[in-house]
């Protein structure tokens, strides 16, 4: 969340803000009521103060009626305070990060391309989709997955195992000179670290599967996870920042997702990732964001994948987000009119400066000893799901085969998948 002592004192660039990145929240209205908490803060204060100066000694019968009476007004206003607080919390956690002055503002066709790293091949056939060219080669099934779990679930088989233990092996070789520390994380989180990441576990939009009967909800990717690991806690970042490679498994309702856009792995509601995850001093995080998003140019230009880097428009950012990028990868399930693909995401890099942290109250040490809080950023390293779509889509023959790239043949026993 933003500091309510910024948005005081900056109201109309909140509002802009709210209107750019598409969401609304009644400004005048929060600091309406935060106004009135203050007051009601100050005077349970006042008389909290008061109460215990005159409980001092030994009080006469009349003032320990009157302090009895003193206590029963502190809760009546402590229970008035509940309900101000409730919503001043409401509209805080609605209100979304500043926006990068270098983003583009608009929704989510307004993003900028701002690299390309070479054309996509020119297929001489009709190229395929991954769902049609995995299913012949007997790499994927959808049909048994939704007997057994139902719609937008699958199975992955034979040498679409190995291939994608490959992705996960040829990410974590990638990203470790850059240091990052491995986890592998819990599947599930409470839903007070989701809220504090920026997730909403039980709104009406949520794209998140809760737990009932507990707080608990099944993370959709390990930015959750990791995101919580310092909650509450006061970080030494005297040595550098905190940098962490993160495997989990994702699961998400992709509620309202379906379509041509979304055929096969594209949206699904499983699905295993590496989550670069990293806690930083607020000087530094545009050049750890840069970091980020040049490990994951690293990770697709080695697999020689077709893709551009977009900024991500206002509009589109999502609450966290100061200022993201996505690489999108060219895929032939994106066709549209007479070309032979489009592009789709693969993966994305945010910086959320200090919206996360405030929200878990995750600090570090300043070199005065006094306490602020860190920035945090994220970015996808490897989600087997995106990814296999572009390798199959990309590297298909004329025959139906899928040649392997060759960043992953060491890691694999075959340089291609063809028909048994």
């Amino acid at each position: 969340m933003l500091d309510i002592k910024f948005i005081r004192e900056n109201k109309e660039l909140i509002k802009k803000n709210c209107l750019n990145r598409n969401v609304k929240v009644d400004i005048d209205r929060l600091l309406l009521v935060d106004e009135d908490r203050k007051k009601q803060l100050k005077k349970i204060e006042e008389l909290r103060s008061l109460r215990k100066q005159k409980s001092k000694g030994k009080p006469k019968e009349d003032e320990i009626a009157g302090l009895r009476q003193m206590g029963e007004e502190i809760s009546v206003l402590e229970k008035e305070l509940e309900g101000v607080e409730k919503e001043f919390s409401s509209l805080m956690y609605k209100i979304p990060n500043l926006t990068h002055p270098e983003s583009p503002i608009g929704g989510e066709d307004d993003y900028k391309e701002v690299y390309k790293n070479k054309e996509p091949n020119e297929f001489d056939f009709e190229p395929q989709d991954h769902e049609e060219l995995m299913t012949n080669l007997d790499l994927l099934d959808f049909d048994r997955a939704n007997k057994v779990s139902g719609a937008k679930f699958y199975f992955y088989k034979n040498e679409m195992v190995r291939l994608n233990q490959a992705l996960i092996n040829y990410s974590l070789d990638t990203v470790a000179p850059y240091g990052y520390e491995l986890l592998e994380t819990p599947d599930l989180a409470k839903n007070e670290i989701l809220t504090g990441i920026g997730f909403n576990p039980r709104g009406e939009e949520t794209q998140v599967y809760s737990i009932e009967n507990t707080d608990l909800s099944l993370i959709g990717t390990a930015e959750i996870t990791v995101g919580g690991y310092h909650a509450g806690e006061v970080l030494d970042l005297s040595h550098g920042p905190k940098k962490y490679l993160a495997l989990s498994h994702c699961f998400r309702t992709e509620a309202g997702s379906y379509g041509r856009t979304s055929k096969g792995l594209y949206r699904v509601h499983q699905f295993t990732k590496l989550e670069m995850f990293i806690f930083c001093k607020p000087e530094e995080s545009e050049k750890y964001h840069e970091e980020i998003l040049d490990i994951e140019k690293k990770l697709v230009d080695g697999l020689e994948i077709p893709y551009r880097i977009i900024d991500i428009a206002s509009g589109d950012l999502g609450g966290p987000a100061y200022r993201k990028f996505d690489i999108e990868a060219w895929m032939t399930m994106k066709k549209t009119g007479d070309r032979q693909g489009g592009y789709g995401e693969i993966t994305s890099c945010s910086n959320c400066t200090d919206y996360q942290a405030r929200r878990l109250n995750i600090k570090y040490k300043k070199d005065d000893g006094s306490a602020g809080f860190v920035h945090t950023l994220n970015g996808t390293a490897m989600v087997l799901s995106r990814f296999p779509i572009a390798i199959a889509e990309n590297f298909q023959n004329k025959d139906g085969s899928i040649s392997i790239p060759k960043a992953l043949q060491k890691y694999v026993s075959f340089s291609s998948i063809g028909r048994k």
